[in-house]
């Protein structure tokens, strides 16, 4: 299959990172490396290592980052592991790292993944095949307490509790096995106001088990202390968001980095030592223009936030 991908926000991260020809970048998520070609043919003495736990994402990478493979290093890994790939990649420190955060639209658009909820599959919905979690176990296996907290606050579904009492009731009678079956029963549960929303039924839900299944929040604010730990100083950090959930964990995580001596308003003097970490240069985050948004409707959701290592001195 052909995707037809279109990076979000590419020229703004880009710009960003403030590529020079000869510094050490990181594309934390590589995805079908729109990102990463922008990077890459920058560089000219300097190095670009992507990340990807989705091993479809590293093969295509091969073929679309062909005529820069001298400067890249492409890493089968989950970016939660950030700091043990920078080790092994003997980096010291980069000069500018790239999160394009959540799922990507190859992922959506190949049925058999199980992301989509407009088209049917086995429930999977892992983005490294390798992981032992799937959907299936998911929404067969947890309790409906459990299944009611992850709609909640990962989906942030104002119907949950019904959703969660409609799929363990499903269940029962045999095991929930597709997409499209998922989506009939989380349809089942909802008032007919909430069906007539523009917004699809089954996607908060859906974004909540993928969210689950992939522990995508729980990496995030660590991964992201551990990237501006391995900026060198005056190095950038960039990171694309595609819900709310994602993106006040970028917010509050870049706020803390940035955030000085702690000591109470009544001491004299700082006995805390804390220094800022970074900078953060987006006062509110970037977003798509009216031009981007025609060409990909995927993009509306997306914010980016950026960041810059402090020097020693700072």
């Amino acid at each position: 299959m052909e995707f037809q991908h279109k990076s979000v926000l590419l020229h703004e991260s880009i710009a960003a990172l403030n590529i020079r020809p000869d510094g050490v970048y990181i594309d934390g998520t590589l995805g079908r490396a729109g990102h990463s070609r922008e990077i890459a043919q920058r560089l000219t003495t300097g190095r670009l290592i992507c990340i990807d736990r989705d091993m479809a994402a590293i093969d295509a990478a091969k073929e679309r980052l062909a005529p820069w493979m001298d400067h890249v290093t492409l890493v089968h890994r989950n970016f939660a592991e950030l700091g043990d790939v920078l080790r092994e990649a003997g980096v010291a420190g980069a000069d500018g790292m790239l999160f394009d955060l959540g799922v990507s639209s190859p992922q959506l658009d190949d049925a058999s993944r199980g992301f989509s909820y407009m088209q049917d599959a086995p429930l999977d919905m892992r983005m490294d095949k390798d992981s032992p979690l799937t959907a299936y176990e998911v929404v067969n296996t947890w309790s409906g307490e459990e299944l009611r907290r992850i709609l909640y606050e990962y989906g942030e579904e104002r119907y949950a509790p019904a959703i969660a009492r409609a799929i363990v009731r499903a269940r029962e009678t045999a095991p929930v096995a597709t997409t499209l079956e998922l989506v009939e029963i989380i349809r089942s549960a909802m008032p007919p106001a909430a069906l007539r929303e523009k917004q699809h039924p089954a996607k908060r839900s859906f974004q909540a088990i993928r969210i689950a299944v992939n522990g995508e929040l729980e990496a995030l604010s660590p991964m992201l202390r551990a990237a501006v730990d391995g900026l060198n100083p005056g190095g950038r950090l960039a990171v694309i968001t595609f819900h709310s959930l994602e993106d006040r964990i970028v917010k509050r995580t870049m706020q803390d980095l940035s955030r000085g001596c702690t000591c109470p308003p009544e001491f004299p003097v700082c006995v805390c030592g804390k220094k800022p970490k970074i900078r953060v240069l987006t006062r509110k985050p970037v977003v798509p223009g009216e031009t981007e948004l025609e060409e990909n409707p995927r993009a509306r959701s997306a914010k980016l936030r950026i960041a810059e290592k402090c020097g020693a001195d700072e």
